[in-house]
């Protein structure tokens, strides 16, 4: 029997629930609606969704706010909006825990398939029995990366990453100098449903350097490669 998703859609503006129901219903998701930050709240508490569309700007509380909130208590995955023109740093909503980006006004099959593939990739790791790891620990310099308990320690003392950062990190770490391109990163962290704009991945190294080495500008860890992508040295 096909599971029937609940998906929470965050925004005060008609024009977006109506792009989002049409969307939605094609998959026969369930929706749930909140036009401010409050009702988000209190919709996720009292609904428990698999999925929450979130706009940056709401009414009340902000759309940064909740994801934080949210991010407190679950993994549940985040798709913030943003509307085209607003002065937005998408590290910030990442280094929160969103798990994509998109930007007003955008196309409602491209809505779609980055629904499809965040709903597939969360329900895929719930069902999945945890993967042998080549190694528990990884350990170079001052970094060291605990896979089991998800912890990052940099000169002895912990560092805070979000899902995805960690994510990232990992997956590089356990291919150490292996060149990787934007594009492959991408898709080991999104899936290859849709192409999104690499440049998140740019990102997502930059705020990793930020948190795990010493000089970011002289990066020890994540190097990039220029005009392929990047690695993990080892």
């Amino acid at each position: 029997m096909k599971r029937t998703y609940k998906v929470l859609l965050v925004d005060d503006e008609e024009s977006i629930y109506r792009v989002v129901e049409q969307v939605l219903k094609r998959e026969a998701y369930e929706l749930l609606y909140a036009d401010n930050g409050e009702g988000a709240l209190e919709s996720f508490q009292k609904e428990s969704p698999d999925l929450v569309i979130l706009d940056v700007m709401l009414p009340l509380i902000d759309g940064y706010e909740v994801c934080r909130t949210i991010r407190e208590t679950s993994k549940v995955p985040i798709l913030m909006l943003s509307a085209k023109g607003e002065i937005i740093d998408k590290s910030v909503g990442f280094n929160l825990g969103a798990d994509d980006y998109l930007v007003k006004p955008f196309s409602p099959v491209e809505l779609g398939l980055r629904v499809k593939a965040l709903l597939r990739r969360s329900f895929d790791k719930e069902q999945s029995a945890p993967k042998a790891r080549k190694t528990t620990k990884i350990s170079k310099g001052e970094l060291e990366i605990n896979c089991e308990s998800h912890e990052v320690f940099v000169r002895g003392k912990p560092v805070y990453l979000t899902p995805k950062e960690f994510e990232l990190l990992t997956f590089m770490a356990e291919h150490p100098d292996q060149v990787f391109t934007r594009e492959q990163l991408f898709a080991h962290m999104w899936g290859d449903e849709y192409v999104n704009d690499t440049s998140t991945i740019t990102v997502f190294i930059r705020k990793l350097r930020e948190k795990i080495e010493r000089d970011p500008a002289k990066p020890q860890y994540i190097q990039t490669v220029w005009g392929i992508g990047y690695k993990f040295s080892q």
